[in-house]
């Protein structure tokens, strides 16, 4: 799937052309970056939420859920480290009067050499047969070329970030002579520091207003939240936190669809154990969560993990798990053990004890953190990209898919009455009544069957039941299963009981 720019924007016109996801404010030009999710859009987020809530909360019993406020008091971000290290570092073109990220920048560039890379690879795989891929990009002189190029700007590029040397980096976009995409010229300000928090005033005169920020993550909700939860909830370590909430970030170049936002959800979950026992505990939930994807029955080979050598200063094990978007393996979500950092910092600067006391070891210690956070649009993205599919069937035609798992899919059965009359609404009318109470369901009697059948197959619905004249006589409907569209009868005393089975 990965560096496929056809098929992404196939799935970014279907997502809009079926009703999943349409760009904000639309009327108005849009909003850059921001994306209101359409009437399948909103079903199918929901289903991904309400899964993975269902397999951390509810399947757990150590495990309970909040919500916490998006307004919090400024100073937990100043505890959190955000208000001086939540910065990305920025760079003006003087023509174009154009920002843009430095490092950006110099991701594209090497981005630009790898694609030459696959090209030389690609032109050689049609030319030799057999043909040794590992062996090619190994000795061909023009490759290996290429590749060294690639790791030494990547070794001093993330030397640079890591020692958020801003004058080496433009001094690397101007030694690469980067040009901006609009104006085509060189003509670079210096790089600077830009903090991502949106800033707002609470308060209704604005001289006496206080200055409060929209949350850039809901993990210190949890965070602050910890001692009230311990307590009300008698929680015995180890025990976790979970939480589904919107985050906000002024990213300067948000891309890929909805795969960078700057209004987003996240999933996240902190697990607070005892010192010592944090590793052990990292790998549990390493290998759970790898596990709660495979359970979609997206392919294995579409997940990798990507393990940190460079940590942040509060963590002593972190992973990525990576999926394989159309435009290549990239974040999904992140596993890390984050030591007892987070509590520390907000019972130094909030004055208060943000203790747990261990009636086993009879201690009294601030809890080690592991922490599990899933981005809600990126998890959406990955599941649609995975399920688009363009077939061509035996008589010719053009069918498109989203093949989406069952569970997730945002109609279950759409109710489809052969035709308008003939008592056969009627019938249909009372199935869409009792399969309702349990399954999102969908009523439709307009066009031909088959066209309501690739409709359906367009926004992922996995069983149609069809109503013709036959029902009438044996009280059976038509199953048409979506991915195999295999049809056959059933009475409608099973239909339900058959389609929960199925789900």
């Amino acid at each position: 799937m990965a560096n496929n720019e056809n098929l992404f924007k196939q799935i970014i016109s279907h997502a809009k052309e079926y009703g999943f996801i349409f760009p904000s404010s639309e009327i108005y030009d849009g909003l850059a970056a921001v994306y209101d999710y359409a009437q399948y859009g909103v079903e199918l987020k929901n289903n991904i939420k309400n899964y993975w809530w269902k397999s951390m909360v509810q399947f757990n019993e150590n495990i309970v859920g909040i919500d916490s406020a998006i307004f919090m008091h400024p100073t937990i971000w100043k505890a959190s480290g955000h208000v001086d290290a939540f910065n990305d570092p920025l760079i003006d073109n003087k023509d174009s009067k154009k920002r843009y990220r430095a490092d950006v920048l110099i991701e594209d560039y090497l981005k630009k050499i790898e694609d030459k890379i696959d090209k030389e690879v690609e032109k050689a795989a049609k030319k030799f047969s057999p043909f040794d891929e590992q062996l090619f990009r190994s000795t061909n002189p023009r490759v290996v070329e290429y590749a060294k190029k690639i790791e030494t700007i990547t070794q001093r590029f993330s030397q640079m970030l890591n020692d958020e040397d801003l004058v080496g980096l433009k001094a690397l976009i101007e030694e690469l002579e980067i040009t901006c995409p609009i104006s085509g010229s060189r003509n670079w300000t210096d790089v600077r520091q830009f903090n991502l928090m949106f800033a707002t005033q609470i308060g209704s005169v604005a001289d006496g207003a206080d200055t409060v920020y929209l949350r850039p993550e809901t993990a210190q909700g949890i965070f602050v939240n910890f001692l009230n939860v311990y307590k009300t909830g008698r929680m015995k370590i180890p025990f976790g936190i979970a939480q589904i909430g919107k985050a906000f970030r002024n990213e300067i170049v948000a891309r890929q669809f909805i795969f960078r936002m700057r209004e987003f959800e996240q999933m996240e979950m902190q697990f607070f154990v005892r010192p010592g026992e944090e590793l052990k505990c990292f790998k549990y939930w390493k290998e759970e969560r790898m596990k709660w994807h495979l359970s979609l029955g997206i392919a294995p080979e579409h997940y990798r993990f990507h393990d940190h050598e460079k940590l942040a200063h509060y963590a002593n094990a972190a992973t990525d798990i990576e999926f394989d978007f159309p435009f290549g393996f990239k974040e999904l979500e992140g596993i890390h053990s984050r030591t007892d950092y987070d509590l520390s910092q907000h019972e130094k600067f909030s004055g208060k004890k943000l203790r747990y006391f261990d009636h086993e070891t009879n201690e009294n210690y601030i809890p080690y953190v592991v922490e599990t956070s899933i981005g809600v649009d990126r998890m959406f993205l990955a599941v649609l990209s995975n399920a688009f599919n363009s077939e061509i069937l035996e008589d010719g035609s053009e069918r498109v898919v989203l093949r989406l798992p069952a569970k997730l899919a945002p109609i279950k059965a759409a109710i489809l009455p052969l035709v308008k009359k003939d008592g056969l609404p009627e019938i249909a009318r009372e199935i869409m009544d009792v399969l309702k109470q349990d399954l999102m369901c969908q009523y439709d009697d307009k066009d031909a069957i088959g066209r309501r059948y690739r409709r359906q197959d367009a926004i992922g619905t996995p069983f149609c039941i069809t109503i013709d004249h036959q029902t009438k006589e044996d009280h059976c409907v038509t199953i048409r299963e979506r991915d195999s569209m295999q049809q056959y009868r059933v009475s409608i005393d099973t239909l339900k009981g058959t389609l929960i089975n199925k789900f």
